[in-house]
């Protein structure tokens, strides 16, 4: 798959999975994520599928500090239902990094270990876009994504789809839009609030 060079230079997302390990997927458990796994999983880059990542990768870091987060021990409940805002594209990126499913993941091994299931809601009464709560300690961190403090989004995507755009505008859009991405990476500092 051939994509955008910025790809490459944004940070990576390592995770630790005992299933992983148990089953012999490696020798250590650990996987690496990087944004073009996203974007393969999503089948496109977009400020939303950019936001989930960003959303994953700093609320992972608060959570654990200088930890391995722990895939597969983590809950993930989002403010939103799956169809408002692109919640569910959200909640889609943020499953593939950290194993929480609702009902359709892996159920686990006889004794319910490794059990994937019920740890992604929707709809959550919490102050903040997204929670993440580490099950064996029960902490928590909040996560807002915040785009519009850097781009617009809709107005990329209008400017390319809008009765009054020009055939420039039409050809120019994959680059332009693909060129906001990157600022929404560039500027994860201002774009992401931790609580």
């Amino acid at each position: 798959m051939k994509y955008r060079a910025f790809f490459d230079e944004i940070e990576t997302i390592v995770v630790e999975d005992e299933l992983a390990k148990f089953l012999g997927v490696n020798d250590d458990g650990v996987i690496e994520f990087s944004y073009a796994d996203i974007v393969k999983t999503a089948g496109h880059s977009c400020g939303t599928v950019a936001g989930a990542y960003l959303i994953a990768r700093e609320g992972l870091k608060a959570l654990y500090k200088e930890g391995l987060p722990q895939r597969g021990e983590i809950k993930v409940e989002l403010k939103k239902a799956p169809r408002d805002d692109n919640a569910g594209v959200i909640a889609a990126v943020i499953s593939t990094i950290t194993g929480a499913t609702e009902s359709y993941g892996f159920g686990g091994i006889p004794g319910g270990k490794f059990n994937r299931r019920d740890l992604l809601f929707f709809e959550a009464d919490i102050d903040t876009a997204v929670r993440l709560t580490r099950l064996d300690t029960n902490e928590s961190v909040g996560i807002n994504y915040m785009p519009k403090k850097v781009v617009d989004p809709m107005k990329i995507l209008m400017s390319a789809i809008s009765e009054d755009a020009t055939q420039e505008d039409k050809e120019s859009f994959p680059d332009r839009f693909q060129e906001m991405v990157e600022t929404v990476f560039n500027n994860a500092d201002t774009v992401i609030e931790i609580k």
